[in-house]
């Protein structure tokens, strides 16, 4: 569903670029704080609040601070910007932060609970010692399980933890011991696993480029499927390509984009999209703070794009697309005649779609090739 009918969004994202360390395979906007002053941020953030939330509905669904680090920020400059923030705070609102191992102790892990935070996206991408060098981070594993441990001591409930495959240097042997550390040992909510893929702007694209890092098809389906057996005979519901979680704990604000819902993005380089209109803001922090309600790359959505983006995004998830959203046929049909219609049936006849009441949903193997087969069926 999109926004209501007065075209009010009720979901919120909060893009903190700042980070210590650069990973060389992140291609979302971010850089390290120099000598910027959060204070500024934080004040140009509930400007640009103040000045589009006649935007948001009277309450959010879904308010989520991504990033670069958000954990960065001090308890003390999320609770001014909370404060700021909390006409359109309820108790119902899914608020998630992200957080990175090492940027926060008990302490400030409490406070996130005390301002209002009662989801967590830690981001761990691996356990392993031979591997989190390769990614460029800047903690151990062990610092990574002291991080969830302390999430939960200062009562988390809802936790979930991103993972990585198919990183140079990663077999199955190590890949099952993060899986099997993050199941056994953590017990989180929630699992993200990303394929590594070589992103435009990122250190690893150009090393790719110069043949350092190889990209290999078969791998990447050998480690997904490896996770997907895992993770599902571990409880974990496998409801997007590259999410899964306990019963209950989807993440509302990722189903709100997969589901084309309008979204208001707040802070450097954030994007939204509203009554048929995307927008983005300033990509360059210090400038963003001197006019944080710039718009850049506007775009008028029309019914096609919003079809074609219906398809890319919810063929991923566990409940598939309505048929009569894809280009199999120009007039209404029947679900019958639709299985006779290229190129669903050649897709049906590989194994990699199947048709229950009026939605395609992938197969088990073709969840693999998600962005194929979104594409033959556009």
């Amino acid at each position: 569903m999109n926004a209501d009918d007065t075209n009010q969004a009720r979901h919120c994202y909060i893009h903190i670029p700042f980070c210590h360390h650069i990973c060389p395979y992140c291609a979302f906007y971010k850089h390290k704080p120099g000598s910027l002053a959060n204070a500024a941020f934080i004040e140009a953030l509930l400007l640009q609040f103040e000045r589009e939330k006649d935007l948001l509905a009277p309450r959010l669904d879904t308010l989520y601070l991504g990033g670069g680090t958000p954990s960065l920020l001090s308890a003390a400059h999320l609770e001014t910007l909370f404060e700021g923030l909390a006409s359109r705070i309820s108790s119902e609102t899914e608020v998630t932060l992200e957080a990175n191992p090492a940027t926060f102790d008990l302490k400030k892990a409490r406070r996130f609970r005390e301002i209002g935070i009662n989801r967590i996206s830690l981001g761990v991408q691996s356990f392993q010692p031979e591997i989190l060098p390769t990614l460029g981070r800047d903690h151990t594993g062990e610092d990574a399980k002291t991080a969830f441990h302390l999430l939960r001591e200062a009562g988390f409930e809802n936790i979930s933890i991103d993972l990585m495959f198919s990183i140079p240097g990663q077999d199955k042997a190590l890949w099952q011991n993060d899986l099997e550390i993050a199941t056994c040992q953590l017990k989180p909510d929630h699992v993200s696993c990303y394929n590594l893929t070589f992103e435009e702007d990122t250190e690893f694209l150009a090393r790719h480029r110069d043949g350092e890092l190889d990209a290999d098809e078969n791998r990447d389906a050998d480690l997904f499927f490896q996770a997907l057996d895992h993770l599902e005979s571990a409880g974990f519901r496998h409801y997007e390509i590259s999410n899964y979680a306990r019963p209950g704990f989807e993440s509302r604000h990722n189903r709100a984009y997969w589901s084309g819902d309008d979204y208001l993005g707040l802070g450097p380089s954030a994007v939204s999209t509203i009554a048929e209109t995307r927008w983005k803001t300033l990509p360059d922090t210090a400038a963003w703070i001197e006019n944080p309600t710039a718009r850049v790359e506007t775009e008028t959505l029309t019914d096609e794009d919003r079809r074609l983006e219906a398809i890319a995004l919810q063929l991923r998830t566990a409940g598939g697309i309505r048929i009569n959203r894809v280009g199999v046929t120009n007039e209404p049909c029947s679900i019958e005649t639709a299985k006779q219609t290229d190129p669903v049936r050649s897709l049906i006849e590989q194994g990699w779609i199947e048709i229950e009441d009026d939605r395609i949903k992938l197969t088990r193997e073709g969840k693999a090739l998600a962005d194929p087969i979104a594409a033959q069926l556009a």
